[in-house]
């Protein structure tokens, strides 16, 4: 799914060619902070559930975000990963899947609609934590060598 009016160019105009989000992967629960646009005043919109797919295309890339909203109804809302209205993303809980793609979520009512929490020994989560600290470390220097370029 191409992102309507998002092109290269906007997004390095912008400066949202580096996003300094948590590394997530398909299962686990965030908590995602839109900019939307009511009348003439914007806000800031919290969408929070499971994420059940991730799509790397580039600067098209998008996760998928569901959660069960009011008497049972699941939502699902589609976020471009480089949106300038994608204003943050917030680490919840890990999930217990074993897929990369969770459509199978859509089929699923009740208690069996829920993704199982990842339980870690203390030394895989330091392991996470450092792995962690490494992606942002890369993204930070990423973010160094794109604004180097478009300063030249």
């Amino acid at each position: 799914m191409k992102a309507k009016g998002i092109t290269k160019e906007t997004i390095l105009d912008r400066g949202v060619a580096n996003r300094n989000f948590p590394s997530f992967s398909a299962g686990d629960a965030v908590r995602v902070a839109y900019r939307i646009k009511e009348g003439n005043k914007e806000r800031t919109q919290y969408f929070e559930g499971d994420v059940i797919a991730i799509h790397n295309n580039g600067i098209s890339s998008t996760f998928i975000v569901r959660r069960i909203g009011a008497n049972g109804i699941a939502v699902e809302r589609i976020f471009p990963y480089h949106s300038p209205r994608l204003e943050g993303v917030e680490f919840l809980r890990h999930g217990d899947v074993r897929r990369a793609k969770l459509y199978y979520m859509r089929s699923r009512i009740g208690k069996k609609a829920r993704v199982q929490e990842l339980v870690l020994s203390h030394e895989a989560q330091e392991r996470r934590a450092r792995a962690q600290e490494a992606h942002n470390a890369r993204n930070n220097n990423a973010a160094s060598s794109v604004e180097e370029d478009s300063a030249e």
